[in-house]
């Protein structure tokens, strides 16, 4: 796994999770707006970025996530840390807290509600859907050659699949998100992540995993974002955002797109700052303010 790394040795420990298809670039322009005296790693989950892809036969799932950002906490031998999750890494940072719930000590959910509910008697349909998907996808690999774009090709293809997306911050998810080769430039992302998530959970084992965080939460969500693209249904969105709000948490609506801490960071970052000097240890809290 590789990633990004902002901030001194000693500073409070930030874990930044970018969305899906995404990588650790998804931050850039984000953590040099937040406080300088913490110590933020951005990491590309596997299949992103510059991170390795599953092996062969292997499915990306949300538990396979949990356990790749427990190796990485692991390896960085951090015992308490907060997390900044976007999107697909906001679910991953409320999963891994329902996990362990001693180790995170704030979450910013960055237009993410925490979870993705589905209904229970979709499961076994969506299992389905996606170990057919992988089924077809090994019968065709072998004979599949990796297509190579000119480097303006593959920013017009990340602008068309995410249309929130300025110049500008196509231009700096590609710094990650594509290799050269020869003729041109391959993306480095696992055309696997496309592939139906066969894990799912249902909207009670949700609230029950949200009930087991201790973190703080500051939930902030984008008024132009995933309530926009990506709709949940009231029966969902209301429980889960009640859910924050019983339990202290902070919910904040912002003007902006589902790349709104990318494209301007300048919306959140004061909200996200503030959020972290008061939800984070005590010496870190007061080094920050000086």
């Amino acid at each position: 796994m590789r990633g990004q790394v902002w901030g001194p040795d000693h500073g409070h420990p930030v874990l930044c999770i970018h969305g899906w298809a995404d990588n650790s670039g998804s931050f850039n322009n984000l953590i040099p707006r937040l406080p300088s005296a913490l110590r933020y790693v951005a990491i590309d989950l596997p299949g992103h970025g510059l991170s390795s892809h599953r092996p062969a036969g292997v499915v990306y799932t949300f538990p396979s996530y949990i356990a790749d950002v427990r190796r990485v906490v692991e390896a960085l031998q951090w015992k308490r840390f907060s997390i900044i999750g976007h999107s697909m890494g906001g679910n991953v940072a409320s999963m891994f807290s329902a996990a362990f719930p001693e180790m995170v000590e704030s979450i910013v959910l960055l237009d993410s509600y925490g979870f993705l509910p589905t209904h229970a008697k979709r499961l076994s349909g969506i299992m389905n859907k996606g170990i057919e998907e992988m089924i077809q996808y090994e019968k065709k690999a072998a004979d599949k050659t990796e297509r190579v774009y000119t480097y303006d090709a593959a920013k017009d293809r990340l602008k068309v699949a995410n249309p929130s997306l300025s110049d500008e911050s196509v231009q700096t998810l590609l710094e990650r998100g594509v290799q050269e080769v020869e003729g041109g430039v391959v993306f480095t992302r696992d055309i696997r992540i496309n592939l139906t998530n066969i894990i799912r959970i249902t909207l009670e084992q949700s609230l029950h995993m949200q009930s087991k965080i201790k973190a703080k939460v500051l939930v902030l969500r984008a008024s132009q974002g995933w309530v926009k693209i990506f709709p949940q249904p009231e029966e969902f969105a209301d429980p889960l955002l009640k859910g924050w709000t019983d339990q202290g948490n902070t919910l904040v609506l912002i003007e902006g797109d589902h790349h709104v801490h990318l494209n301007n960071p300048e919306l959140v970052a004061p909200v996200i700052t503030d959020f972290l000097l008061s939800h984070t240890s005590e010496h870190t809290t007061n080094a920050s303010k000086l």
